[in-house]
């Protein structure tokens, strides 16, 4: 439960510190972690894997959403959801470059056999266990593809 811990510290810093910004993000934040404890029955505690998950799902609606804004030529409202992502995206592991989910992908696909563009669902599978809140699965899916192909 650390990583709870640590966001309802960080939301009590923010409250004491009047920023609203990461006030914002934090209580989204916690509120989709109460979400999910009450969504799957979970009872109190959430798996670390299901708390990065919610995180990292968390840090993708923003970027999500502030590209749409900058699509629409709205910079002012995705400034504030750039901002939110950066914010929760400090509770997150230290993400890991492209060589180093090229090194573990390549490792899995050796040691699944896998030969082609069939046993994408096998590879993705397994790395992204592996990477959880560490890659996100547009870029393992975009590495995996290609080195199948």
């Amino acid at each position: 439960m650390g990583l709870q811990e640590d966001i309802m510290t960080a939301l009590k810093n923010a409250m004491k510190a009047k920023d609203q910004t990461v006030l914002t993000a934090l209580r989204a934040v916690k509120s989709a972690i109460i979400l999910a404890k009450t969504e799957t029955g979970a009872g109190d505690e959430l798996s670390e894997e299901q708390e990065l998950k919610i995180l990292q799902k968390q840090v993708k609606q923003r970027k999500d959403s502030a590209a749409v804004y900058l699509e629409q030529g709205r910079e002012d409202l995705a400034s504030p959801e750039l901002a939110e992502a950066e914010i929760i995206s400090q509770f997150l592991p230290e993400a890991l470059t492209e060589e180093e989910i090229t090194k573990v992908v390549v490792a899995t696909i050796e040691q699944v056999g896998a030969e082609g563009m069939k046993d994408m669902g096998k590879v993705m599978g397994m790395v992204s266990k592996q990477l959880a809140g560490q890659a996100d699965g547009k870029t393992i899916s975009n590495i995996v593809k290609a080195n199948l192909s």
